[in-house]
């Protein structure tokens, strides 16, 4: 239940007469009714309000829930005068003058006078004399937002109500605060939603009122209602606050969560280290013979020797069999191009940063290249199973292991590839630059568009475990991170 729930939990239980005991003693709102109906017949002898047709008797089926023996169903129309501003033209706006409330001026519960235009004072004389607001009036939006409730404070005293709001005089002795936690309430809003009517915006007005109804009870008990809403409030805004912080928490635990696993699984704290399995320094030395081999057959190409990994570079302590190596040292670091060709109807797919999502290449509103721009392109940068793209331009990371579906090209994106699968799984790789991507990303250069250089990944630093240990990683990460994404249903 969230603190809104709550809330309105709260304010039915109040208007069923359940938030606070009846007293005999207090009387009943049968004698609160008459008083009622008598002060509205001086009014109306005064002139200060018209004479209205009689309002038909309330019917078993219009009642919702039952109520206590004291109390009494009763029309709006019965204990209160309401009206909807009138519809004014833009043409009759002027600079200064008598304020015309508009939605905005509703934004909390005391009126302002926020976003308002102005009538000609001569005019408001004329025709709409009888629409300005008095002290203490309530003001309800009826379109477009419903939910704006308004008390009229002296700085709106005199002002005019646009169409889309209604003002409400309540008669003789009902509680205004207990009549406004009622306009608060789902049974109100039912009510709305029964009578409202209109196409994209919804919109009731005084006819719909006249037919709604509303739980009275006794003066005295509006009173005690009132004072108990009011003391219950504080807690569920204080309900509020620890939900809302609740549901942040529920939100990045999963990926708090990921991140403690992935972080773990790249210090070696995931899986135990076996001796049976070697170490990373044999593994780095067999990768390095397997480099030269493919370099001395034109397989890749000769990089520039990497500078030697100082203690100060370090980030964490890993396992004594793992090695700490830069990742051009045992896997080969390429990027796609970073020009840009003509585009073409249909071709081949150009995947770039904006491509890659979740984990997977996202084909839809793609762009094509030529079959020839293609080929020029994958020469150096052709991909295959199992490499892994990383966009290098903008959205830094979002790290793809690829299951190859179909042909296609990159650009402004690196594309790890192995040296060899049976020295390396990219696997390992994959999570390594999944935890690590963010780091990267507080590292780009660039101004309005961040980017990492492909010297930047190539001399990353990364920590090698042995092979077996890295497929043992990868199971045991294949393995939990699932029920982190069950965390978040």
């Amino acid at each position: 239940m969230n603190a809104q729930d709550l809330k309105n939990s709260i304010l039915q239980l109040a208007i069923q007469g359940k938030l606070v005991e009846q007293r005999p003693e207090e009387g009943t709102a049968e004698e609160l009714y008459k008083k009622i109906q008598e002060e509205k017949k001086k009014l109306i002898k005064e002139g200060k309000i018209k004479k209205t047709k009689a309002l038909p008797e309330i019917i078993e089926d219009e009642i919702p829930f039952d109520i206590p023996e004291n109390w009494k169903w009763v029309r709006i129309a019965e204990m209160s005068y309401f009206q909807e501003g009138p519809g004014i033209l833009a043409k009759d706006f002027r600079d200064f003058g008598i304020p015309l409330i508009r939605i905005a001026g509703m934004q909390r519960d005391i009126l302002s006078l926020e976003g308002c235009n102005y009538l000609e004072p001569e005019m408001v004389e004329k025709k709409w004399n009888h629409f300005k607001l008095d002290l203490g009036d309530i003001l309800i939006s009826t379109s477009a937002s419903m939910d704006k409730i308004c008390i009229v404070t002296k700085e709106t005293v005199g002002a005019i109500p646009y169409t889309g709001q209604i003002r409400f005089k309540m008669y003789g002795n009902i509680l205004k605060k207990y009549f406004i936690y009622f306009l608060m309430s789902n049974a109100y809003l039912r009510q709305i939603n029964e009578q409202k009517s209109g196409g994209i915006i919804k919109h009731y007005g005084p006819t719909h009122l006249k037919k709604m109804i509303i739980p009275l009870p006794p003066l005295e008990e509006q009173k005690r209602i009132v004072a108990k809403i009011e003391d219950l409030m504080p807690f569920v805004d204080k309900y509020d606050a620890a939900y809302s912080e609740l549901e942040e928490l529920n939100k990045k635990f999963p990926e708090d969560m990921q991140k403690s696993i992935l972080q773990y699984a790249i210090q070696g704290k995931l899986v135990e280290q076996r001796k049976g399995e070697g170490t990373a320094e044999e593994l780095y030395n067999q990768i390095q013979e397997e480099k030269k081999k493919l370099i001395k057959e034109g397989k890749i190409k000769k990089t520039k020797a990497l500078p030697e990994i100082t203690e100060d570079e370090i980030p964490f302590d890993i396992p004594e069999n793992w090695k700490w190596v830069r990742l051009s040292e045992v896997i080969d670091v390429r990027d796609g191009t970073h020009d840009t060709p003509q585009y073409v109807l249909e071709g081949i797919p150009l995947v770039t940063s904006k491509n890659l999502t979740n984990g997977e290449i996202n084909f839809e509103n793609i762009k094509y290249i030529s079959d020839e721009d293609a080929e020029k392109i994958n020469q150096r940068s052709g991909v295959d199973n199992g490499d892994i793209l990383f966009a290098m331009i903008g959205s830094i990371g979002n790290p793809v292991l690829v299951k190859k579906i179909r042909e296609f090209s990159i650009k402004n994106m690196a594309l790890f590839k192995t040296i060899n699968s049976e020295l390396f799984t990219t696997k390992y790789l994959f999570w390594f630059l999944q935890f690590e991507q963010g780091f990267m990303k507080k590292k780009a250069a660039g101004g309005v568009q961040s980017f990492i250089s492909l010297t930047f990944l190539r001399s990353y630093l990364f920590p090698l475990p042995p092979l077996k240990e890295q497929k043992r990683i990868v199971a045991k990460l294949e393995e939990l991170l699932p029920y982190t994404k069950q965390l978040v249903k």
